[in-house]
């Protein structure tokens, strides 16, 4: 249909704005409003039909009820909505009331339209408002995980803010044995602290097992300088609470909770955790992520290399030792669940590899042993055999018992092919 007639039909349904007359062409033309196209449409009309068609204010439109002229007002509401909040991106939604949601159904009926001809009331909105945010804030609009999410509610008459998480990924050390990764609360109380009236024996009434974890001596501090309300710790799997971890160290991401800021000074993080850790930890190549990452931190199964100190039941002869270690290296050992953790895992039992393995005894019922194994590998069961539940295994091959008196995480392979692509961080 023509768009004159469109038009001509439209305007005899009562009073309709420019916006909302423009509307519903939107689709048929590019770089106007939809105002300056209702304009246009209502100054053809009149050259047509040689007779005024006044334009209609806004306020007197029946099918937007006036919320055309609103665009500037929610534009300085949704920014005051996070003033003094940090951002970069954002983007705008709409609850459109059901009462214009029909009037615009209607106006298109009686105009001649298809259902979804031109564009809808909720479209325009976002886009008008979002263009006078970006004005107000010097901001950018995105649709694939903004800083800033708002939502407008029409009929509410209320603006709601979300604020979305940032990330800084990093590498840590750990180089103090006894601390686990993240905080461990205790299994007798819950985390509570209490056994009904009384202090838990357990913990101590702390409520925790271990007094200091890799996310305490991180994720507050994160947490504090984005002026954020949470921090949650994303590690690259874990070491074990007795086990160092060394070398390069183990990838991880710290997840902000609406934080009020996004840029920080990284280099200055870095310094500030490292010295609350003072020696127990060191994390190092902190960056601003995306939120990509979490997911690739927590998918990853890369392979690691330990170095063990082994503890043996009976003498161990030179001889016999490096028969069992090439033995293990290059095999794939079936290892069900651990006595250790079947409280915490399904009892299964994995095939893992073993890629390479060296020990050098220290004496006769001491070694040292370095293994590097898939992702996943249980090192500690693959010297002692767990009661048979870890085949092959050294004490099995040698036929005397081992033990794991210490473990340290030399490194954590291949992180650079997943995690330092530039596509992960934010500039």
């Amino acid at each position: 249909m023509d768009v004159l007639e469109v038009a001509a039909r439209a305007t005899e349904t009562g009073p309709v704005c420019d916006a909302c007359l423009g509307r519903l062409v939107a689709d048929r033309s590019f770089g106007l409003s939809n105002a300056e196209r209702g304009s246009a449409l209502r100054t053809a009309l009149a050259l047509r039909d040689d007779e005024d068609h006044d334009p209609v204010e806004t306020a007197d439109c029946w099918v937007c009820e006036g919320r055309c002229s609103e665009f500037d007002d929610w534009a300085e509401r949704a920014v005051a909505a996070v003033e003094g909040t940090e951002f970069e991106t954002y983007n705008v939604g709409t609850r459109t009331p059901p009462l214009i949601e029909e009037n615009e159904a209607l106006l298109r009926e009686e105009a001649g339209l298809d259902g979804d001809a031109g564009e809808p009331f909720k479209s325009e909105f976002n886009r008008e408002v979002g263009k006078r945010v970006g004005r107000l804030t010097d901001t950018e609009v995105s649709f694939d995980r903004p800083d800033v999410q708002f939502t407008i509610d029409l009929a509410e008459d209320a603006v709601d803010a979300k604020v979305n998480s940032t990330f800084v990924y990093g590498r840590y050390r750990k180089l103090e044995r006894d601390i686990p990764q993240t905080e461990w609360p205790c299994r007798e109380c819950n985390g509570s602290g209490r056994q009904g009236a009384d202090p838990c024996d357990h913990c101590g009434g702390s409520g925790y097992l271990y007094d200091d974890s890799v996310e305490e001596y991180t994720a507050p501090i994160v947490e504090d300088v984005f002026d954020g309300t949470e921090a949650t710790f994303h590690g690259a799997g874990r070491e074990d609470v007795d086990a160092l971890m060394c070398g390069t160290g183990r990838p991880f991401v710290i997840e902000i909770e609406e934080p009020r800021r996004r840029r920080v000074d990284t280099d200055r993080l870095q310094g500030d955790i490292n010295a609350f850790a003072d020696g127990a930890v060191e994390v190092e190549g902190l960056r601003l992520a995306t939120y990509d990452m979490v997911e690739r931190v927590k998918e990853h199964d890369a392979s690691k290399r330990y170095r063990a100190a082994v503890e043996f039941a009976a003498d161990v002869d030179p001889d016999d030792l490096a028969d069992a270690i090439d033995e293990l290296a290059g095999t794939t050992v079936e290892q069900y669940t651990p006595n250790r953790v079947d409280h915490r895992r399904a009892g299964l039992t994995r095939e893992r590899d073993v890629y390479e393995a060296t020990a050098e005894l220290d004496g006769p019922r001491q070694a040292t042993v370095e293994i590097h194994g898939a992702g996943g590998l249980y090192v500690k069961e693959l010297i002692s055999g767990d009661e048979g539940r870890t085949e092959p295994s050294l004490a099995g091959l040698l036929g005397v018992g081992a033990e794991v008196t210490a473990l340290d995480v030399l490194a954590v392979e291949g992180e650079a092919e997943p995690f330092e692509r530039e596509e992960f961080f934010r500039d």
